[in-house]
């Protein structure tokens, strides 16, 4: 695509991504966003028309290995009821957020601000499981709490089986949800100048990243000696009943990935077969 750069200040940016991947663009506006940091202190970037970017904590992880904290966020098509509401307003807009640490793998967040991501009812179809209480709304709008078959490929976003966000019901918190996910809209859609996730609608995606030096803030040395302090309490936590341990966001992600190097990667068998398709 031929992104460009259309507004700028010494610690922003704007790009317009020329509906390119964010998979491809967005990883050269962290570039941007790291080289504001590394000169102001902080760089933020917001990319307009885009398209899907992958996994939202690649990009917030580029910042880890210059010792800063990175975050990401994308404002995605509609596929999520608001609170109270009957029609996709809102996409699974995730947010991320990576923070390193010392000897401590780094912490890393992602999430969807839906109650789950949307390929997850992907993956409880090819597995022939049922969705969980909570995930999901009939065509009325009302939160189904009980288990449900998984939609057929393609229906996710429609009004039969619009995710929820974050929360399921408002009496367990989905105004939360529902808040972060317009907050996404806002940093990634509006102040992109490419409006948001209802507004232009499928295929367009908004993309937010930043970065922050910590040498800014305090001593590199320092923050990343608390955050070890900081990730080996909550990993240390006495676990409840029924349950081995406590994680941290991360954790599980760089045991698997210390695993997957040596063992190789699973795949289902219709996602091997799409490839060779």
């Amino acid at each position: 695509p031929n992104w460009r750069v259309v507004r700028e200040t010494p610690a922003t940016a704007t790009v317009d991504s020329d509906r390119g991947l964010g998979i491809i663009v967005v990883p050269k506006a962290m570039e941007i966003a790291i080289e504001k940091a590394r000169k102001v202190g902080v760089g933020m970037v917001a990319i307009r028309n885009g398209r899907h970017l992958g996994m939202a904590s690649y990009h917030a992880m580029m910042a880890l290995e210059h010792d800063m904290i990175g975050t990401c966020m994308t404002s995605c098509p509609p596929a999520v009821l608001p609170t109270f509401g009957a029609e996709p307003r809102l996409g699974t807009n995730p947010i991320a957020v990576a923070a390193p640490a010392d000897k401590e793998p780094p912490f890393v967040f992602d999430a969807a601000t839906s109650t789950v991501a949307g390929n997850k009812l992907g993956l409880a179809r090819r597995n022939e499981n049922n969705l969980l209480p909570g995930w999901v709304a009939d065509a009325g709008g009302e939160p189904i709490m009980e288990e449900v078959p998984a939609p057929a490929s393609g229906q996710v976003g429609r009004a039969t089986t619009a995710l929820l966000p974050l929360g399921s019901t408002r009496e367990l918190g989905s105004h939360k949800g529902y808040g972060f996910g317009s907050i996404v809209d806002i940093l990634a859609g509006v102040l992109s100048g490419g409006g948001y996730g209802a507004n232009p609608g499928r295929p367009n995606f908004g993309h937010y990243v930043a970065a922050y030096s910590i040498e800014a803030f305090m001593d590199t040395a320092q923050f990343k000696r608390t955050m070890d302090e900081f990730l080996h309490m909550l990993r240390t936590t006495r676990p409840a009943k029924g349950h081995d341990r406590v994680l941290y966001p991360g954790l599980p992600e760089a045991e698997s990935e210390t695993e997957r190097a040596a063992d190789g990667i699973p795949f289902h068998r219709e996602v091997v077969d799409w490839f060779r398709d």
